[in-house]
């Protein structure tokens, strides 16, 4: 089963453990992880479904290709890691 990390930085804010999903694509790894800590959602989507400016999201160390639908597929061993992107200087 692919498995989802967050940051420490997340987790500060919402509780999101490191969980294994039963999910084809991103999206769906996503609706699980929501479906058990529903407040991370605005976290991590805006109000259109897509994924926030400030978030970034990788598959197997490569960036999130469809931020909109998040339709990228994931394989049983995927690893997806969230993390808040940082800006500013």
């Amino acid at each position: 089963m692919p498995r989802v990390f967050f940051t420490a930085h997340l987790r500060r804010h919402v509780k999101c453990d490191t969980v294994d999903v039963d999910a084809p694509t991103v999206r769906a790894a996503l609706e699980t992880v929501f479906e058990s800590e529903p407040n991370l959602r605005s976290y991590v989507l805006d109000d259109r479904g897509a994924v926030r400016q400030h978030v970034m999201i990788f598959v197997n160390d490569r960036p999130l290709g469809d931020r909109e639908a998040q339709s990228d597929a994931v394989e049983p061993k995927s690893e997806i890691h969230l993390l808040q992107a940082l800006s500013g200087g």
